[in-house]
């Protein structure tokens, strides 16, 4: 007899590759603030990622004559050849880096750069060392992929920074690739040349292990402090090393979804596959608009920076300023990353145990309506992060509400 049919539940079921991941902690908290918002609530918002700024207005127009001329068809799978080789200079300018027009990829993101260059090269229980704290994204990008991510604490004492010892003890057999972030989000930690020189012999030491720098705050850098990126350090490493970056955070065009990356030509093709089955091109129009960003006059970058160092210098100020929270002076991007351990154990004025980094996040979004990030959301606990890509006034009253809550707390 033939076997009984076995019947399918019409219900959904996800993919099994999805269990891994979960709503971040930066999207459950900024979806509370605005349900408080909704609700008719004062609530300052310091968790988004994204400067305040406006995209230049340069930028703008090229994206509007390229509409006017017609170029809104489908271009080059990963790249225009005009936007390659604006790119191109870029790297050889800013990093003094060469790489060939087939080095370059383009693609609607930095993060999809991330995807693709991990989707092109990860087998199954591959491992993938990511210093903590750690943009989210990182992790889950590996675990959709099947990899394992491999997490090494950063502590405060070195500067969220990396250090060769523990970079060594992390690889084995099974380690394909090394993150690392600098200007870090979250930390706004920056590693120097001189940073850099011990990990990358590490590196050299083990042929099989590949390097992906993301670079995508490189112009957010403050107190003279000198911008510096792994191929240019180290060229024997040169055939191993994913050089990451875009124009989201300079050029405050987060929504025009450009990001750009220049590695080996073998590791760029097969990224090109990846890509040719998922989104194809980026954007044409937001193409243009990138040569334009990319060509702008350095002005643009050196005064949006000094805004950016003077709201850094007034929240870092602020915070250390109030009992139980220390901030760290970050050397760049537009975050500070706080320890509140000082007020871990104490009770709200409803009696609630502040037990966590968490339940501080939470208790200053519904005490005095300020929305930051829990440090453990980034891999490192008890902090929180403040992004201070918004306005002085508000960042003014942010700080004095934290400092209020923080009063409050027995």
């Amino acid at each position: 007899m033939n076997a009984p049919l076995q019947v399918r539940s019409s219900e959904f079921r996800p993919a099994s590759r999805l269990a891994p991941i979960g709503v971040s902690e930066i999207l459950k908290i900024t979806s509370l603030a605005s349900d408080l918002k909704r609700d008719g609530k004062d609530v300052i918002v310091l968790g988004t990622g994204e400067p305040d700024f406006d995209t230049p207005d340069h930028v703008k127009e090229a994206a509007k004559r390229a509409m006017e001329a017609g170029a809104t068809r489908y271009t080059a799978l990963d790249g225009t050849p005009e936007l390659k080789a604006v790119i191109r200079a870029k790297f050889e300018r800013d990093n003094s880096i060469e790489f060939a027009q087939d080095e370059i990829t383009v693609s609607a993101g930095a993060k999809q750069i991330l995807f693709n260059a991990m989707m092109a090269t990860l087998e199954p229980g591959d491992e993938v060392i990511i210093p903590t704290p750690y943009w989210v994204t990182y992790a889950d990008i590996v675990l959709i992929m099947g990899g394992k991510p491999v997490f090494v604490p950063c502590q405060e004492a070195r500067g969220f920074r990396l250090t060769a010892e523990d970079l060594d003890r992390a690889i084995t057999p099974r380690t394909r690739w090394l993150i690392l972030n600098s200007p870090s989000n979250p930390s706004g930690a920056a590693y120097s040349d001189a940073d850099y020189r011990p990990i990358l012999d590490v590196l050299v030491e083990h042929p099989h292990v590949w390097l992906m720098a993301d670079d995508i705050y490189e112009h957010i850098v403050y107190d003279e402090f000198r911008f510096a990126t792994p191929a240019a350090i180290e060229p024997s490493l040169r055939d191993r090393i994913l050089t990451v970056n875009g124009v989201s955070k300079a050029y405050a065009m987060t929504g025009w979804r450009i990001g750009y990356a220049g590695g080996p030509r073998a590791l760029i093709r097969a990224m090109a596959v990846v890509q040719s089955q998922s989104t194809s091109c980026p954007s044409s129009v937001s193409q243009a608009a990138a040569i334009a960003a990319l060509n702008s006059p350095s002005a643009i970058l050196v005064e949006r920076c000094r805004s950016f160092e003077a709201r850094r210098d007034l929240v870092v100020a602020s915070l250390n300023r109030i009992e139980g929270i220390t901030c760290r002076v970050p050397e760049g991007a537009f975050y500070t990353f706080a320890s509140c351990a000082g007020l871990i154990g104490r009770n709200s004025p409803d009696g609630a145990r502040i037990k966590s980094d968490t339940d501080f996040a939470e208790y200053l979004l519904r005490s005095v309506g300020v929305a930051v990030v829990p440090g453990s959301a980034f891999g490192l606990a008890p902090y929180f992060r403040i992004s201070y890509g918004t306005s002085a006034i508000e960042l003014e009253e942010a700080c004095r509400r934290i400092a209020l809550a923080a009063s409050r707390l027995t």
